[in-house]
Parts: C-alpha cells; structure tokens; sequence
C-alpha cells in the first residue's frame, strides 16, 4: 500500500529557456538523443488523459486520496509544460514532429473511445511504466552521464515526481472497483498491461525511427543501435523488465518497491521549486 507518510510535493522548476543545448544532447549520440526526444513527445497529450483518467473518478475519495490526486494533477500539469518547451528545442533544432505527435494522437483518441475505467486502467499500467523507467533514471546516473546539464535536471526531476506519484492511478483504480472481485480487477489489469505495453514499444520505436532518419542514421544502423541503447548497452529496457513482471502479480501495489530513497538523492536540487499554492502558468 502506499506509504502514510508519503508527500506528494509538486515543483515549479523551469528547465533551459534562457539556452539552446546541442541537437545531439546526450552524449553526442543521436540513437541515445532519439531514445528521450521520442518519448518526451508523448508527455504532454498523454499526461493530459492521464489527469483526465484519475479525475474521473475523483469523486467519493476518501480526503488523502482525494489530496493525492489533486497533488499529482498539479505534478502532471507541470511536466507537460516542461515538456513542451522541451519538445520546442527539439523542433528548433530542424527536427520534424508532426508525425510523432499524430500518433500520439490516434492512439489516445481510441484510447478515449473506451469506458472511462479502461482509461483508468490503461493509466495505471502506463504510470507504472513510467514510474520504473524514472527509478532507473535515478538508480543508475550514468544513465544521463554527457547529457546537457538543464536536460538532464529535467530528467531527473521529471523522475523525481513519477516515483513519488506512482501509486495514485493504481489506489484510484482500487477505490473505482471497491466492488469488483479480485480476478476480474486483474484480469483488466494485466490485459491493459499487454496492451499498452504493445502500443508503448510499438509507437516510441516509430518515433525513435522517425527521428533517427532525420539524422542520416536507417537501415541496420538505425535498428542495431536502437535494439543495443535499449536492451544491451546501457539496457535500460532490459533492466526494467523484471518490475515490469511484477505488474502481473495478483495483489500487485506500487509501493510494494519503496525507492524513496532515490529521490532524496536528488531532490535537494529542486527545493526551491516546491509548490504550495494554486497551479502555476503555462508559459
């Protein structure tokens, strides 16, 4: 279950207006820059069914979830801000993203075609996704070792707050089907799971694809380098494959890993952004 003395703090941190980072801004290494740059054009569509997803089912929460929802709203609303202005030095580095993006808005409008607690359902399983990627982020700094110092700030706190928040989708979704018995809440579970599992790598490896072209790099190049950064070296798919599984274990809760502990390794550097007041502006 997640923990009672568990704070869901959302920070107003502003990442990189003020300078433009090299177009290869991991490393050098355009396969590693596409890996982040094709999921970062996901962000901000997708956490808005994210928030829509939880904020259907808002009503009737006891008064801590219904303070956690609240709280990550605001996290999310901020990360796709982030994001977005991310996403603009991507672009003004001559990169084209429209045929990122229009996939990433076919799948969500049929996505949102669903009753809402399939949406909800999808949430989860995709917060999950999210939240052990951003633990591997933070366990591993090699991960973003050569990264543009504000890209990489960015990635990191981005992590920060999907760990901490990783547990709301999945207690909304408790409280949502309270009434439903525990096979057909796993079943439903671990069905979205494989689905949105399937649409994740299907669509981030278009992207990535997409992106790499754009740099010269197809053909084996492209495949070979991709399927190595993701699943040899540094592995970061690999590595996440075992809490992937996790997912699928009746009585499964985020919280049962607590790896807070990596978020204090570095959240002293965004402490000055922590929010208390209303949401922040878009700009």
């Amino acid at each position: 279950m997640t923990p009672t003395d568990l704070t869901i703090t959302p920070r107003d941190r502003r990442f990189g207006r003020d300078r433009a980072a090299a177009r290869h801004w991991l490393n050098g290494d355009p396969i590693a820059t596409a890996f982040f740059n094709a999921l970062s054009v996901t962000f901000p569509r997708g956490e808005a069914y994210f928030i829509d997803s939880v904020r259907a089912f808002r009503d009737g929460t006891p008064d801590r979830l219904a303070g956690e929802i609240a709280a990550f709203i605001k996290q999310e609303v901020v990360h796709s801000r982030e994001h977005l202005a991310f996403n603009r030095q991507v672009a003004d580095h001559g990169y084209e993203l429209s045929r990122l993006d229009a996939d990433v808005v076919r799948v969500l409008d049929l996505a949102k075609r669903r009753p809402p607690i399939v949406s909800l359902a999808a949430t989860m399983a995709l917060e999950h996704f999210t939240a052990i990627l951003a633990h591997e982020l933070l366990r591993d700094p090699r991960l973003l070792d050569g990264a543009d110092p504000e890209i990489a700030a960015l990635w990191r706190w981005h992590s920060v707050e999907e760990i901490e928040h990783k547990g709301v989708a999945h207690d909304t979704w408790v409280h949502a089907t309270r009434e439903w018995s525990s096979f057909a809440r796993w079943r439903l579970r671990s069905v979205m799971m494989l689905i949105a599992t399937k649409h994740f790598l299907h669509h981030r490896a278009r992207g990535m694809m997409d992106l790499l072209r754009q740099d010269g790099v197809t053909g084996v190049r492209a495949w070979g380098g991709l399927l190595r950064y993701a699943l040899v070296r540094p592995g970061i798919l690999r590595r996440v494959a075992g809490p992937w599984l996790s997912y699928f274990k009746p009585g499964f809760h985020p919280w049962s890993v607590d790896d807070r502990a990596l978020i204090a390794l570095v959240d002293s550097d965004y402490a000055d952004a922590r929010m208390t007041g209303p949401l922040p502006s878009a700009a």
